[in-house]
């Protein structure tokens, strides 16, 4: 475990590997002094982390006997999952909050947290994809059910995809056989950013992937993020062996 990431089931050794970019609203003492200058309400909140989404990662990597790869700084620190020319890598305004400690913040304090977070994290999700024979990369992100201003989000759970379709199309068919769960393709977001984690880790080298978002709403409690990563690792092995991948 460093500053950057953190890896659980490290000595798993099955070709899953699960991602979570955004695990943590944690936000280290040698940015801005530990505080960004947000209230704690909006640290708490989904602009600052993927709400749930570290527990859900992790009860699917038990399922998948797979290790979990996890950021240890929130999204606000510097984004993982975006390139690293990419604008939005040091979030200014998001969903109608100011971070004041992104405001101006110079382009070394930007190269500064990229050596200190973004590289380090991608290293370390290189070495462990790199370690397994024709790895399956799963991505766990969480989604609010509603920005301010926006219409509320109607889906349960989506998948996002990009040009590499091979385990998104058949696991979005088997979630669309579950009768109680209302799914997005594609939605909130579209899949794909040029040099965003997948891109980089996964599209480019053409390992099989995907990446699914939960509305945060339904993973709020431990028990609930535990029975979403087990139920989504059921599918999505019974998916890969249906597919053969």
């Amino acid at each position: 475990m460093t500053d950057a990431v953190e890896i659980f089931g490290a000595e798993r050794g099955g070709r899953w590997v699960v991602t979570c970019d955004h695990a943590s609203n944690r936000v280290p003492d040698d940015v801005a002094g530990g505080d960004l200058g947000l209230p704690p309400e909006d640290m708490a909140r989904h602009i600052a982390y993927d709400v749930g989404a570290l527990g859900v990662a992790k009860a699917m990597g038990e399922a998948l006997s797979a290790p979990v790869v996890a950021s240890r700084f929130s999204r606000l620190v510097i984004d993982p999952n975006r390139g690293e020319d990419d604008p939005t890598l040091l979030m200014q305004i998001y969903d109608g909050s100011i971070i004041p400690a992104n405001r101006g913040a110079s382009e070394a304090e930007l190269q500064r947290r990229l050596e200190r977070f973004h590289r380090p994290y991608h290293a370390a999700l290189t070495d462990v994809i790199a370690a397994r024979d024709a790895p399956l990369i799963v991505s766990i992100h969480s989604f609010t059910p509603q920005l301010r201003g926006r219409e509320p989000r109607p889906w349960h759970v989506a998948v996002l995809y990009a040009g590499d379709t091979r385990l998104a199309y058949p696991f979005l068919a088997r979630l669309r056989d579950e009768d109680d769960l209302c799914v997005g393709d594609n939605e909130p977001y579209v899949g794909h950013l040029p040099g965003d984690a997948l891109d980089r880790h996964a599209v480019k080298p053409g390992h099989v992937h995907v990446l699914i978002e939960v509305r945060n709403d339904l993973i709020e409690t431990e028990k609930d993020q535990v029975a979403w990563g087990a139920r989504l690792a059921t599918l999505l092995e019974a998916t890969a062996r249906s597919a053969d991948l």
